[in-house]
């Protein structure tokens, strides 16, 4: 095996440092291999990487969640007397008076790798860089006529970190390279108000050719690593501040972490497995990159970038001057496919909202959460072609299934699923007590899509029969039983959210300290997100009963129940309507756009099957971004995109990644939830923590932007922008399990099709975006011309198209 070529279009260039002081984690470049992360950030002289394993929690606090079920009916009563405001607190306070004080919990950070490299004359020729293609990290720069470098990448093969110094020219590497805890500093919350606790009982020993370091975690196990360092032509001496090499060519360090075991065993059993290890980078690197580039690979993005090789901060100055440069489009999309690739592995936990780089003690948004940023970060997955992934999602779930049928019980007195909007790998129990968590009942049937749409991207049966099915058995029966009928005939959802926002009659803006700010009150009935929702899991049910042959004697019931779902509404503004119920009015002004689940991430409405309907949510959505613009965030801005993507506006789509790009990017091109400089996009915080969701979110609207499929339906370059007038992408999955490699030229007017059915013999219908072909630009406009074709298991199908005079097969 050899090196794979590295790609300048697939890597992360910088030519800055991150910063000195604050939290410089958050300017790191990440690597990871699913379950443990590291993340390089520093100078030339001393450099951190900070190691992070999944598994690795604390803070902690799951006592028995009390039985506060016999509240629901004062709850409801309260909101059919229009008293939301007394209806809202009625759970929260109940949790209180009854002594239940749980705590979600934090990543704990694992621990530092420190190296410090003394200098003897100023730096120069200073670069880091990250290939998305290994997920190797490079920092090099200049000392006198010596090259340094010092690269790292995380085995997906072994579990172990691996970083090497290297040097050439006259000088030699010297060097101190210790373990010790996260970095003190960053025990400070992200907004500066909390000191958080440090691990306790540290401790650091050498023993040649090892460096063995432990903490303790806040339940009393210990966590740790053992490194063994490996200096060629040189030398290496236990130190007191840690392990000194001198006169080396090149120090080879590997490192691998344990969790909650025993220091001292943990140390003897790691460093046995580590002497049976290869010494040599190279051998360690490439198997572990042909399995990371295997999955990286599978779909590529090009748009014939031409400065493919600026750096970050280069391509960021030219997205601040109003579009987001040809490249840094290219490296956002692979940027975001990377960093789940990093932070996803079957029999894992799913990406949280800051991957495996949390680098705060008290991590702020760092756990799971439904209720909109673990499904943006998986939206790629399936039309990127890694279903593969998401399994790291319905393993999660599935281990946590009995803890949210208690929440279904104690909450509700209902049978079936509650799944929290957020959730940490310990518990899946509520332990979040502000209203709209509590009353927002949508989260399993929305990761329920999750389990389906594998289904339909991959045909996997037993999947489908095993895991899917009875996941979606368990949602269903809590709409049948939480759901009450109204006497129209029809559901009503209440308690009810729709995540996060107030309603308009509840929306009071206050001026405070020169900003006008919203008076939050989320608790309502008949969320139009609650109904979309469910009538989603009713129909996926069905419909995969059918096809398997199981629950036939339960299809009747469903469908009976199916038929209670009130239609969608559109109020006076020809937006469609946030909330059913009459006493419920809309608010523009918040950054979810949770009312538009029908059309995406839904399927469910389309301007073919209801054009009257679909305009309606193009309304909606248009408020938001035009009247709501200043309570926006990175991740909505990224929502939004793939909103417009999926209603055919290109133009649209790319706009807000470019509003993401000039105002929530770092130069790492990390995310962050809102513009963190006061520029008047996104809403005011006084600080931006990370959130990885919105590099997801970019990935996943390119994506949209190239392919809209449904089972038998196909749509090719539906909201393609005009400036990216020639390119190519794929294979991208399309549900029914078709791979589609695709090449367009807007000047030519061509688009060349390649489509490969990988599960069965099946009829589909194509669907092309006409106007691009007649060179009218990027939104089709209702353009499109359709054929029928009929694809065969296993053979490729090439179709070329060419200008308006080739509309035939």
């Amino acid at each position: 095996m050899t090196r794979p070529k590295s790609n300048r279009k697939n890597k992360l260039i910088l030519k800055y440092p991150s910063s000195v002081w604050g939290a410089r984690w958050k300017e790191a470049l990440p690597s990871g291999n699913g379950s443990i992360g590291a993340a390089v950030y520093g100078g030339t002289y001393e450099e951190t990487v900070m190691i992070s394993h999944e598994d690795l929690w604390w803070q902690t606090t799951t006592p028995e969640m009390p039985d506060v079920s016999d509240k629901l009916a004062e709850v409801r009563q309260l909101l059919m007397a229009d008293k939301a405001v007394e209806a809202d607190q009625v759970y929260t306070k109940a949790f209180q008076e009854r002594g239940y004080s749980p705590s979600m919990g934090c990543p704990l950070p694992l621990g530092d790798l420190k190296i410090y490299m003394p200098g003897k004359q100023a730096f120069k020729a200073y670069s880091r860089s990250l290939d998305m293609e290994t997920g190797e990290v490079v920092v090099s720069w200049k000392d006198g006529e010596t090259q340094f470098e010092r690269a790292l990448f995380v085995s997906r093969k072994q579990d172990i970190v691996v970083c090497e110094i290297r040097s050439s020219g006259s000088g030699t590497i010297e060097s101190l390279i210790s373990l010790d805890i996260h970095d003190r500093n960053d025990a400070r919350t992200a907004d500066n108000r909390v000191l958080s606790p440090l691990p306790q009982n540290m401790e650091m020993k050498v023993e040649l050719p090892f460096i063995q370091y432990a903490a303790s975690n806040d339940d009393g196990t210990d966590f740790g690593a053992v490194a063994r360092v490996i200096p060629f032509n040189g030398q290496a001496l236990a130190d007191l501040d840690g392990l000194r090499v001198s006169n080396a060519d090149c120090v080879l360090i590997i490192i691998k972490p344990f969790i909650k075991r025993n220091r001292v065993e943990a140390w003897l059993e790691l460093s046995n497995e580590l002497l049976q290890m290869e010494d040599n980078y190279e051998q360690l690197f490439i198997p572990h990159a042909a399995e990371h580039g295997a999955i990286f690979g599978a779909m590529t993005f090009d748009i014939e970038a031409e400065d493919q090789g600026s750096s970050n901060e280069e391509l960021l100055l030219e997205a601040y001057q109003g579009e987001a440069p040809a490249a840094l489009m290219e490296k956002m999309w692979a940027y975001g496919r990377y960093l789940l690739i990093s932070s996803s592995r079957e029999g894992g936990h799913p990406c949280s909202l800051m991957g495996l780089w949390c680098g705060e003690y008290s991590g702020y948004w760092a756990f799971n959460m439904v209720n909109e940023n673990l499904q943006m970060n998986y939206w790629q997955a399936l039309s990127g072609n890694m279903p593969e992934l998401l399994l790291a999602v319905f393993d999660y779930f599935d281990r946590l299934i009995d803890d949210f049928k208690e929440n279904a019980r104690k909450l509700f007195n209902c049978r079936g699923i509650y799944i929290p909007a957020p959730t940490a790998p310990d518990s899946g129990l509520l332990k979040t007590l502000y209203p709209h968590i509590i009353y927002w009942t949508g989260g399993a049937g929305w990761v329920a899509q999750h389990y389906y749409d594998y289904y339909l991207h991959t045909g996997d049966l037993v999947f489908l029969k095993q895991r899917a099915l009875p996941f979606l058995r368990e949602t269903a029966l809590f709409y049948l039983d939480f759901f009450t009928i109204g006497a129209d005939g029809f559901f009503i959802s209440s308690p009810s959210n729709s995540p996060e926002n107030t309603p308009g009659n509840y929306w009071k803006e206050e001026l405070k300290d020169g900003e006008y700010e919203g008076v939050v009150m989320e608790t309502t009935i008949n969320a139009t997100m609650d109904f979309a929702i469910a009538k989603e899991v009713f129909t996926h049910l069905i419909e995969g009963s059918k096809i398997t042959g199981f629950h036939l004697e339960e299809i009747t019931d469903w469908e009976a129940n199916l038929k209670r779902i009130p239609d969608y509404q559109i109020n006076e503004d020809g937006a469609v309507k946030e909330w059913m119920h009459p006493y419920f009015t809309d608010n523009y002004h918040h950054r979810h756009q949770s009312h538009l689940y029908p059309v995406f991430p839904g399927t469910e409405v389309t301007r073919e099957n209801n054009p009257e309907l679909y305009e309606a949510f193009i309304v909606a959505l248009n408020k938001r971004l035009i009247i709501g613009l200043k309570q926006q965030s990175g991740w909505s801005l990224a929502h939004m995109a793939n909103i417009f993507a999926r209603m055919g506006d290109g133009e649209r789509a790319i706009e807000c990644l470019d509003i993401l790009s000039r105002s929530c990017l770092l130069n790492n091109f990390y995310t962050l939830s809102n513009d963190w400089r006061g520029m008047g996009i996104g809403m005011d915080m006084g600080w931006a923590p990370f959130q990885i969701d919105a590099n997801m979110g970019w990935s996943a609207a390119i994506q949209e932007m190239l392919v809209f499929s449904v089972p038998g339906t196909i749509s090719i370059l539906p909201a393609i922008p005009k400036r990216w007038r020639k390119g190519s992408a794929g294979p991208l999955l399309a549900r029914g399990g078709i791979e589609i490699l695709l090449s367009w030229d807007q000047r030519a007017g061509t688009i060349d099709v390649e489509l490969l059915s990988k599960g069965s013999d099946q009829e589909i219908q194509m669907v092309l975006n006409e106007a691009m072909l007649l060179d009218q630009g990027a939104n089709s406009s209702g353009l499109s011309k359709s054929f029928h074709l009929f694809l065969v298991q296993g053979i490729k199908q090439t179709f070329n198209f060419r200008n308006s005079e080739s509309f035939k097969l």
